[in-house]
């Protein structure tokens, strides 16, 4: 079983996508690691994110691992464990440039199906899973919220790894990303025509579990 897990910045995908690969014991991909990794390697590299050929190269260079637990996802990069440090604002930014580069992506799309196809089963999550990764994934998902629920979220989840910044700050990135991530030429985040929508705005994380896994027998 292939599970698909769309949705903007903030909405609850990784959180929720682990949830669910461990309720069902599959494999969780959490695709934005990858990109982060990539972002990761750039910026560590001291190379620029606005020169697609040398962050194409990089990536195409990069052995990029995820291995662990859904709830305890380890990320390697060239055999580097980079987990916590790919978890910063500045590491968010950079990825969120990088992915809209079409070759990193192609690169990327093509490690993910190759995890995807690996095992029993699996959960990704991210931008364009059901349209563009895996558009025949047996359940597609999209999660969304109003950009204020999610920019609260994040907010939250910084100043708990102890990242130095604010509420309006948040909200700004939030609807950067958000404008980025569906304008992109490449793959833009949209809902895929068979996806099923679920607004997480007043909802708890269990609650959202509940509604995910109660659509998941009928399909």
């Amino acid at each position: 079983m292939i599970i698909a897990i769309d949705g903007p910045s903030g909405a609850g995908k990784s959180t929720l996508g682990k949830m669910l690969a461990k309720r069902l014991g599959l494999l969780y991909i959490d695709t934005g690691a990858m990109y982060r990794a990539v972002a990761w390697a750039v910026l560590d590299a001291g190379a620029s994110v606005d020169d697609p050929d040398k962050v194409t190269e990089i990536a195409h260079a990069s052995k990029i691992d995820l291995h662990g637990e859904p709830e305890d996802l380890h990320v390697s990069i060239n055999g580097r464990d980079v987990s916590d440090l790919i978890r910063t604002r500045e590491i968010g930014v950079a990825a969120s440039i990088i992915s809209a580069i079409s070759d990193v992506r192609r690169i990327l799309v093509a490690r993910q199906q190759e995890l995807g196809r690996s095992g029993k089963g699996c959960v990704l999550d991210g931008r364009d899973i059901g349209t563009v990764v895996f558009p025949d994934a047996d359940v597609k998902f999209f999660l969304t919220a109003a950009a204020e629920a999610r920019a609260e979220r994040r907010f939250k989840e910084d100043v708990l790894r102890g990242i130095d910044t604010t509420y309006d700050t948040t909200l700004v990135e939030i609807r950067q990303r958000d404008e980025r991530d569906s304008t992109r030429d490449d793959s833009p985040l949209k809902i895929a025509e068979d996806a099923i929508e679920v607004d997480t705005s007043d909802l708890e994380l269990e609650e959202v579990l509940a509604v995910l896994l109660s659509k998941i027998p009928s399909k």
